[in-house]
C-alpha cells in the first residue's frame, strides 16, 4: 500500500517489523519497582480502535506501517495528512483495514478481534 504524504510516495508495510514498531509505541506497559517492561499486544488494542474509526490509532499506524522508507515522514508530517480535508479519509480506513487482513503477520489477530 502507498499514500502520499508531503509529495513524497511512502510505502506501507504491514509485516512483523511494522507490529514490532507498533509494540515499541503503543504496547502494554508494566512497571514493577521502578522496571518498566513491554509486553506488546499493540495491534490488539488497535484493531478495535480502528474499526471504531479513531484517527488517533490510524495515524499511529500508518507511521509505523512506514519503517521501511528511507525518508520516514515524522509523526507530525502523518497527523497533518490525515488532517488534510483532500485526504479521503474514509476509504484509508477501509484500505489499512484490508492490508491488515491480508498481511501475514496480522491477519490472525485483525480477523478474530471485533469492534
Amino acid at each position: 500500500m502507498q499514500i502520499k504524504v508531503n509529495n513524497k510516495d511512502v510505502n506501507l508495510n504491514f509485516g512483523v517489523r511494522f507490529i514490532r514498531e507498533l509494540d515499541r509505541k503503543n504496547g502494554m506497559t508494566l512497571d514493577i519497582k521502578g522496571v518498566e517492561q513491554n509486553f506488546g499486544m499493540a495491534l490488539t488494542k488497535a484493531v478495535p480502535a480502528l474499526r471504531s474509526y479513531d484517527v488517533a490509532v490510524l495515524a499511529d499506524l500508518l507511521y509505523c506501517a512506514a519503517w521501511d522508507n528511507r525518508e520516514r515522514p515524522s509523526q507530525s508530517d502523518i497527523d497533518a495528512y490525515l488532517d488534510d480535508e483532500k485526504t479521503n479519509i474514509d476509504k484509508l480506513f477501509d484500505d489499512v483495514t484490508k492490508e491488515l487482513k491480508s498481511s501475514n503477520a496480522a491477519r490472525i489477530a485483525t480477523k478474530n478481534l471485533k469492534a
